[in-house]
C-alpha cells in the first residue's frame, strides 16, 4: 500500500484527498520508484476541475524525482538506488508508484531533486519552445506573457541567452522586477489597454516574431495583434481560462500569421527526444543559464494548500509536495 492523493469528482482544491491505494509490483519494462520530491503544475489543476479530462477516480501529477527501489522483469537500463526523474507519466501524488523506464531520465550530479520535481515540466517545456518548435534566432523579438510564472521566467532567461529581444508581460507591478531580472528588455502588465501599441512601437510598426501566450483567454486577441506578418502565435496554457471560438480567417487579415497550440507529450515522444531535452534542461541547470523559483515545501497530506499556493498569483514560489 501507498499514500495517494485521489480525485473523485471535478471540483476545487478541496477534492484532493488522501487515501491508501494498492502499489503492485513492476512489471516487465518497468521499475517501483520512491518519490523524493513531487511537483504542482498548472495541468493539475485542469485536470483537478475537469478542463483537462481525466477518469475518475484519478491519481493526479506529472512530474516527479524519486530513487529506484524495485525493477521488474528484463529490465537492464536502471538500477537500485539510482536517482530519477519523471514527467507525462500522471499518477504522481503519491509516495511511491510502478512506471515504465521509457518515462524515466536519470538525474546527474550537482542537480538537485527538488528543483527537478519543481521544474521539470516547465524546463523540458522551454526547452522544445525554443529548440525545436521553433529554433529562436539571435536577433528576434518576442512576447513571453506570464514571464514571472514558472515557466515564463525559464522562457524568459533562456531566451535572453539565445541571443532574442524578449518583450515580457507580467499580472502585476510587483513582478516587473523579476522579468527583468530574468532578462527582459520591456515589461508590461498583460492586462495593459495600450500593449499592442506599445509593442508596435518598440518594433517600428512591425511587430514581433514570435509570442508565448500560456494566459489564454484574457491575452488571445492581442497576442495575435502584435505579431508581425508571417508571425508566429504559440498557445501553450490557459491559465485565464480557453480563447472564445477564433476565425482561422483572422490570421489571413493580420498578415498569413501562423497558429500553434503544441503539447509537451508530443515533443518527449520518444527515447531520444526525451534524453535529449533532459540533457540540455539539465545542462542550463548546471550552467545557471537558467534558474528557476525557489521551492517551497507542502507535504503530500497538504496537496489542496499546494493547490491554492499556485493558483494565487501573487506568489513567486513553486510548491513540491514531499511524502
Amino acid at each position: 500500500m501507498t499514500r495517494a492523493i485521489v480525485v473523485r469528482e471535478y471540483g476545487g482544491p478541496e477534492q484532493l484527498r488522501l487515501e491508501e491505494i494498492d502499489t503492485p509490483a513492476p512489471g516487465a519494462g518497468e521499475v517501483l520508484v520512491r518519490h523524493t520530491g513531487i511537483g504542482v503544475n498548472y495541468i493539475d489543476t485542469y485536470c483537478r476541475r475537469g478542463l483537462y479530462p481525466v477518469a475518475l477516480p484519478a491519481v493526479i501529477g506529472d512530474q516527479a524525482t524519486g530513487v529506484v527501489e524495485a525493477l521488474g522483469p528484463g529490465v537492464a537500463d536502471f538500477a537500485v538506488g539510482e536517482r530519477v526523474a519523471y514527467c507525462s507519466a500522471g499518477h504522481a501524488y503519491c509516495d511511491a508508484r510502478v512506471i515504465a523506464v521509457n518515462k524515466l531520465v536519470r538525474l546527474p550530479d550537482g542537480v538537485a531533486d527538488d528543483v527537478v520535481s519543481a521544474s521539470l515540466v516547465r524546463g523540458l517545456t522551454a526547452e522544445y519552445l525554443l529548440f525545436r518548435l521553433h529554433p529562436l534566432a539571435v536577433g528576434e523579438t518576442i512576447v513571453v506573457h506570464a514571464a514571472a510564472g514558472g515557466t515564463g521566467l525559464i522562457v524568459t532567461q533562456w531566451a535572453k541567452y539565445l541571443g532574442a529581444t524578449v518583450i515580457a508581460t507580467v499580472g502585476s507591478e510587483a513582478k516587473f522586477a523579476v522579468a527583468r531580472e530574468a532578462g527582459a528588455a520591456h515589461v508590461f502588465r498583460h492586462d495593459d489597454p495600450h500593449l499592442v501599441t506599445a509593442v508596435r512601437e518598440l518594433t517600428g510598426g512591425r511587430g514581433v516574431d514570435v509570442v508565448y501566450d500560456s494566459i489564454g483567454r484574457d491575452t488571445f486577441t492581442a497576442s495575435l495583434d502584435c505579431l508581425r506578418p508571417r508571425g508566429l502565435m504559440v498557445a501553450y496554457g490557459n491559465a485565464s481560462g480557453k480563447p472564445e471560438p477564433f476565425d482561422v480567417l483572422g490570421l489571413a487579415a493580420r498578415g498569413s500569421l501562423m497558429l500553434t497550440r503544441p503539447r509537451l507529450n508530443d515533443f518527449v515522444a520518444t527515447r531520444a527526444e526525451l534524453d535529449m531535452a533532459a540533457a540540455r534542461y539539465f545542462g542550463a541547470l548546471a550552467e545557471g543559464v537558467v534558474t528557476p523559483h525557489p521551492v517551497q515545501h507542502f507535504a503530500l497530506a497538504d496537496a489542496a494548500a499546494a493547490h491554492l499556493h499556485l493558483e494565487d498569483r501573487s506568489t513567486l514560489t513553486i510548491p513540491v509536495l514531499v511524502p
